[in-house]
């Protein structure tokens, strides 16, 4: 499912805060989420290619 960030974070190779970052994904761009466990969101940054953890409080909710 589509959704967008609300504010600029960083996209995480593993779960853990400290993990590797692997892009800085700024609001409004898209992110194509597969999985919410525990609070982080597990998906793809489409405009980087990447797949990745970062904190599901900051997507905003679909429309």
């Amino acid at each position: 499912m589509e959704r967008r960030i609300a504010a600029e974070t960083v996209l995480r190779a593993a779960r853990p805060v400290d993990s590797e970052a692997l892009a800085t994904l700024g609001a409004g761009e898209p992110f194509e989420l597969l999985d919410v466990t525990g609070g982080d969101a597990w998906g793809i940054a489409t405009a980087h290619g990447l797949v990745g953890y970062l904190d599901a409080a900051l997507l905003e909710n679909p429309a």
